[in-house]
């Protein structure tokens, strides 16, 4: 899913110069950095990698992905069955309990499904909508039955989103409640929000594995310039860090001190095209924009060749990742040309919208205006405070800006369906539109025939390249650093923090 920076306030400003003394000082506790704050606990109110990151720990799923990132097994659910036509599905409960002491139920699990298909701040509501009924059975049993046969269906219980929230305690609480500080069915609770500043995590002695979690808390805490958020790890006031800027990477390694992991991810970063402002909305232009921008430049100045170009929406390595799928070669002569011969577009000026103080995407900003530059398109840099600049592209106040996205789950249907195949969310504030490929996604979530299936993402993967929903640009691992006396500190391709795994010595 994206990630976005959001309410960063002084105070986070403050922490990444002197970290202050908290609760982080007990033995056990492990202080991560990061550039940004959560938004909220809410699972289905938030599509940012910053929430589910780490609600990932606060929260349990029926099913989960696996460290590799590869395959599904069973979490909230220790089992389930599937009838011969695909509709009916029925879920074992594994004998499990919340933060606060009460039974975690079938009936939590249907709540928690419904309330992500029906609720009108949903975000996920389209992914769900397959789901006819869900219901318990008794305690411990959950019977979902589908309106019809759905492929991505398994694969949609691991979203983070569709984490099971206790019904009681939501319904006692009040959703705004709840969003702050939830009652949790995963390996940590929240112990306090700092809003702009830190969260901070404790373990949760109810978890139905804490026996697993060797961790007594976790303190996520916002540093947003990312070269004082690597000194702060150096000089052991973090005992991690994410995002690692990519011209640190050599650096930080020769550091006897830390480790640096690089894990495989699912990474995609890309630059939006507001398809409602102006000549954006021609095919044409959009194009245009594609031949100017020369992405192995920016895979080799700005990402240090750590990344690779990318010539799809889904990541190298996905489900159905189309290895053959069109790659515009850098040409600004012929993007003049295009531009020229679209009517009006020939002196067009763009807003590009960009993050301050985030080096990776301040360094492609000024490559990419210069190479727009060569094929006479001029680019505005337009930098905003990391707290404005996830509620501009929102409000679509844009033309152009950078972002990235990382799967969720392992089937392409949560990603192809959010950023193109969208009823709700004008795909993912793009305001691309195409009914084909609409109607396509649709399709391809019903096709069980798993060849049929692949077809399909190949030809919508065509489809989007033509259109250019967004121009892709790279595909780039994750890269954490941490201290040497941290161990079992990583990510999996979708992004998961396995921090009931995780050992400070």
């Amino acid at each position: 899913m994206p990630n976005r920076w959001k309410s960063i306030g002084l105070a986070a400003m403050l922490a990444g110069l002197t970290l202050s003394a908290s609760y982080a000082e007990a033995a056990g506790v492990l202080t991560i950095g990061r550039r940004e704050d959560s938004t909220t606990f809410d699972p289905i109110k938030t599509a940012q990698n910053i929430d589910n990151w780490v609600f990932s720990n606060v929260y349990d799923v029926l099913i989960r992905v696996d460290k590799t990132g590869t395959k599904l097994e069973p979490g909230l659910a220790e089992s389930w069955t599937a009838s011969n036509d695909g509709l009916t599905y029925t879920f074992k409960i594994r004998d499990a309990k919340f933060s606060d002491g009460s039974p975690l139920t079938a009936e939590d699990a249907a709540y928690s499904l419904l309330r992500i298909r029906d609720d009108p701040a949903s975000l996920w509501s389209d992914s769900y909508k397959v789901i006819d009924t869900a219901a318990a059975t008794d305690a411990h049993t959950l019977t979902i039955k589908l309106k019809n046969p759905s492929a991505p269906f398994l694969s949609t219980l691991a979203l983070p989103n569709a984490s099971v929230i206790s019904k009681a305690g939501m319904e006692a609480l009040g959703a705004d409640t709840y969003a702050e500080k939830p009652v949790a069915s995963g390996a940590f609770t929240v112990e306090e929000w700092r809003r702009g500043d830190r969260i901070i995590l404790k373990k949760n002695p109810n978890f139905w594995q804490a026996d697993r979690v060797k961790l007594d808390g976790v303190e996520w805490i916002s540093v947003p310039d990312d070269n004082t958020r690597m000194l702060n790890v150096q000089a052991g006031e973090l005992d991690a860090a994410i995002f690692v800027p990519f011209s640190r990477v050599e650096e930080l390694k020769k550091d006897t001190s830390l480790n640096v992991d690089v894990d495989s991810s699912t990474r995609e970063d890309h630059l939006l095209i507001n398809h409602a402002h102006g000549a954006l909305a021609k095919k044409e232009v959009r194009q245009a924009l594609d031949l100017a921008i020369d992405k192995k430049a920016i895979v080799d100045a700005v990402t240090f060749r750590q990344g690779t170009v990318a010539n799809s929406y889904i990541p190298k390595g996905a489900l159905y990742y189309f290895a053959d799928n069109l790659q515009r070669p850098y040409d600004p002569e012929k993007a003049k040309e295009m531009l020229l011969a679209a009517a009006g577009a020939s002196d067009l000026t763009l807003n590009y919208l960009i993050r301050a103080g985030d080096e990776v995407d301040e360094q492609t900003a000024v490559l990419v205006q210069q190479q727009l530059q060569k094929a006479g398109i001029t680019a505005n840099l337009q930098k905003v405070d990391p707290s404005q600049e996830w509620d501009m592209t929102v409000a679509g106040d844009y033309d152009i800006s950078v972002n990235y996205w990382t799967n969720d789950i392992l089937d392409p249907d949560q990603k192809t369906t959010f950023v193109l195949g969208h009823d709700s969310n004008n795909n993912y504030m793009t305001n691309y539109k195409n009914e084909a490929v609409k109607e396509l996604v649709a399709k391809a979530r019903l096709e069980l025939d798993p060849k049929k299936r692949e077809e399909m993402y190949v030809d919508l993967q065509k489809m989007a390249k033509d259109d250019v929903n967004w121009i892709d640009l790279y595909y780039s691992p994750y890269i954490n650093v941490s201290r040497k006396n941290i161990e079992n500190f990583h990510q999996n391709p979708l992004g998961r923090f396995f921090l009931e795994d995780t050992v400070k010595n």
